[in-house]
């Protein structure tokens, strides 16, 4: 990975939990890839108020910056993300009824739908336990490695609670429901190779060999035409709502808007030229 650790450990080798987001949220951006990681080990990257907003403004960097043309979504240590953790949230008053809706809103949903809207394609790393939102902020992502060691686990039952972040949408559409289901009722830990299994994850490698698989997938995407992997995204999301008649005519906008490029007069000039394409992300 860009970053390890030590970059912000103090002389006691721990981490201050109430450190900067711009030590608790690394970021690099390596040969068109923005590189962002989690950086709480000593909390199994349980993520704050302060690192969720961290995140969000860092994909909506990548979604405008044409430099940028893919995600990687990592952490550091043992843990990818334990789940939430609120103690970094802004203090209110008393609690009124809206409240509870309100900031699962604000929060959990806008980190996942960060995801899922980002114009570039969002690869995540999970190297280790990814729990409650730190589940669904993998499965948000476009692509999954997982190391060996990963696990995946619906928590939210565990606490007598209701699961967020989107893991009722999410999960259903990735593997269907009867497995949803199991997965949120029982809260078992499911290893990362019965999670590629089921198709949560699109392959599982070996701990050591995480951050040079995501860096190839990455690098792979960052020099593809950007903008046409950007509206497939966007197609393949919207189609998972929409109706057969709704899904054509997005696929012939889509289409339309993707011929203005360069990157699709290239692609066409290549094959007539029979030679590699040479893709700008414009």
């Amino acid at each position: 990975m860009p970053s390890s650790p030590e970059d912000t450990a103090d002389r006691t080798g721990r981490h201050d939990p109430s450190g900067s987001p711009e030590s608790l949220i690394l970021h690099a951006t390596d040969n068109g890839v923005s590189w962002i990681t989690l950086n709480r080990p000593e909390a199994m990257n349980a993520v704050t108020w302060d690192q969720r907003e961290r995140i969000i403004a860092l994909l909506a960097e990548a979604s405008a910056d044409p430099g940028i043309r893919a995600v990687v979504l990592t952490a550091t240590g043992r843990g990818f993300c334990a789940g939430a953790d609120l103690r970094g949230a802004p203090v209110t008053g008393d609690r009124v009824p809206g409240d509870v809706a309100r900031t699962i809103r604000l929060g959990a949903q806008r980190l996942i739908a960060a995801v899922l809207d980002c114009e570039k394609p969002v690869i995540a790393a999970v190297n280790g336990t990814a729990a409650g939102i730190g589940a669904h902020l993998a499965f948000a992502c476009d692509l999954v490695l997982a190391a060996e060691s990963a696990k995946f686990i619906e928590v939210f039952v565990r606490r007598g609670l209701v699961p967020d972040g989107g893991g009722a949408y999410l999960l259903p559409r990735l593997i269907g429901p009867q497995r949803a289901k199991e997965l949120m009722f029982f809260g078992d830990s499911l290893p990362a190779r019965d999670a590629e299994r089921l198709g949560l994850v699109n392959r599982t490698v070996p701990d050591e060999e995480l951050a040079a698989t995501a860096r190839a997938w990455a690098q792979r995407l960052a020099e593809g035409p950007t903008r046409s992997i950007a509206l497939t995204k966007q197609l393949v999301n919207a189609s998972l709502d929409a109706d057969r008649a709704t899904a054509f005519a997005a696929e012939a906008m889509a289409q339309e808007i993707n011929m203005t490029t360069q990157d699709a007069n290239e692609g066409v000039a290549s094959f007539v030229e029979r030679r590699a394409p040479k893709y700008r992300g414009i």
